[in-house]
């Protein structure tokens, strides 16, 4: 939620609204099998995962008339989880950020830079240059 309230994504004076519209979209889904109008969850919550699911990709499919909005919403919910893009990288894996966790990031060393054992092409990518400095930066 803190992603998504962040001024800068764009979309968070609209989050009320598009909650609204969710809702209703999932009341619409659900019919008289769930989702009950004075239910304890909202309606999108109180579908079950396969028919949220079902519900995010036809709002999300192409030629729906609200598309990017969905959209919009689905890829900065999926920025939250997969990267904290509203954190920074260390005080987010500090703090057990799940999404970070689930790829298996680590801390940084003591001195803030991130460094692998392994490659993640398994190889070095390029020589290191002759002029980098121990901070990792250019001569």
């Amino acid at each position: 939620m803190e992603l998504l309230q962040w001024d800068a994504t764009g979309i968070s004076e609209d989050l009320d609204e598009l909650a609204r519209l969710l809702n209703e979209h999932a009341r619409v889904a659900a019919g008289d099998q769930e989702a009950a109008p004075g239910g304890a969850l909202p309606p999108f919550v109180a579908l079950s995962p396969d028919r949220r699911a079902a519900l995010v990709r036809r709002l999300t499919a192409p030629g729906h008339p609200e598309r990017e909005f969905w959209v919009l919403l689905a890829l900065f919910c999926n920025m939250a989880f997969d990267s904290a893009a509203h954190l920074h990288t260390a005080d987010a894996l500090a703090a057990g950020h799940p999404g970070l966790a689930a790829m298996g990031m680590t801390l940084p060393d003591d001195d803030g830079l991130w460094r692998y054992e392994r490659y993640s092409y398994g190889r070095p990518l390029a020589r290191l240059h002759p002029g980098t400095t121990p901070s990792g930066s250019p001569a």
